[in-house]
């Protein structure tokens, strides 16, 4: 449920969309500070911790089967060090307290061979499904934060979240793997293919603009495809998506230090540290990527005219006054 006020699609404009230059005007003269607070009241009245919440429990149910699936997978058609680099990448972004129950997961010993391509297949189907689940659900979230209290009918929904799942999904969640686990990734790949140093050595300065890059990509798409309405261009929703991506990219460096260096938090869940932290991550996610669309919604909205939020209180408690009556007796008004 959503009180949010609704924002008002721009469709009187000739032949063009909104740029990023009317951003740029639009946040100039209604201020940078104004429009967070606004967002955020926009973020918090269109329910943004519930959906980013539904949305964190969707995206560890794909994250977590796609991984494996995909190691194994790949492994199973005959690219062993591509499976290999997989495994590694996971095993990078592992706490240490998780890292024995993970190399079981993604070994690839009697147990795997055991579970044949078809089954590892179905594995990676089901991960897919889930990350189609996940962007139905940023759809609906979109929807509140813009005032928008519908969804499009079921079969346009899931078709159209099924597209963004590889649309924007995957480009996503490889940027996030460059980001967190690009030097492992790195010293994995050139390990297997035997890279040379100077390739490494590229390959460290690269992945920052290469994982910032994939990432705003992805998520002005989401922004730009999830709402159920019409949407300015790309250019313009990459203010908001910015702001989700640094938001993102702080917190996912932040967790990840926190995990690595905080001994109380390995031994407080032990072999559920590294599930936990997956939690979290996926959480915290969620509050960006919906963060930074409410940031779109409402620079939209103060452009148009509507500078409020969110849709005025109308519950107000009952009001009682006392007062003496003739007798001298309280009496409630």
């Amino acid at each position: 449920m959503s009180s949010t006020r609704l924002v008002p699609e721009t469709r009187l404009m000739a032949d063009e969309q909104l740029s990023a230059d009317d951003a740029w005007h639009a946040l100039r003269r209604h201020g940078g500070w104004r429009l967070l607070h606004d967002a955020f009241v926009r973020f918090r009245y269109g329910d943004g911790f519930s959906h980013a919440r539904a949305f964190a429990f969707q995206l560890c149910l794909a994250v977590v089967p796609f991984l494996i699936a995909l190691t194994g997978l790949i492994t199973e058609l005959g690219v062993r060090e591509g499976g290999e680099v997989v495994a590694d990448t996971v095993l990078a972004l592992t706490p240490g307290a998780s890292e024995t129950m993970v190399k079981e997961l993604l070994g690839e010993g009697e147990r795997t061979e055991r579970i044949g391509e078809w089954a590892l297949s179905l594995g990676l189907l089901t991960g897919l499904f889930a990350l189609t689940s996940t962007m139905a659900q940023i759809e609906r979230g979109a929807n509140r934060i813009y005032g928008v209290e519908r969804d499009r009918p079921a079969l346009w929904k899931y078709l159209r979240a099924a597209v963004l799942a590889v649309a924007a999904g995957l480009p996503a969640l490889f940027g996030f793997l460059i980001l967190v686990a690009g030097g492992p990734m790195g010293d994995s790949v050139q390990r297997h293919y035997r890279w040379g140093a100077g390739v490494d050595a590229g390959w460290d300065v690269v992945r920052w603009p290469v994982s910032l890059g994939l990432t705003v990509v992805a998520v002005a798409v989401l922004f730009r495809h999830a709402p159920r309405r019409k949407q300015p261009g790309l250019s313009w929703l990459f203010f908001g998506a910015g702001i989700a991506t640094v938001l993102w990219w702080v917190a996912s460096l932040l967790l990840a230090a926190y995990v690595a260096f905080a001994e109380g938090f390995g031994q407080t869940y032990g072999a559920l540290t590294g599930m936990m932290a997956l939690l979290l991550w996926a959480n915290l996610t969620g509050i960006a990527l919906f963060g930074g669309l409410a940031f779109a919604a409402q620079l939209e909205a103060q452009r148009i005219g509507v500078r409020d939020p969110a849709q005025p209180d109308l519950w107000e408690p009952e009001a009682r006054r006392s007062s003496l009556d003739d007798t001298g007796e309280m009496t409630s008004l």
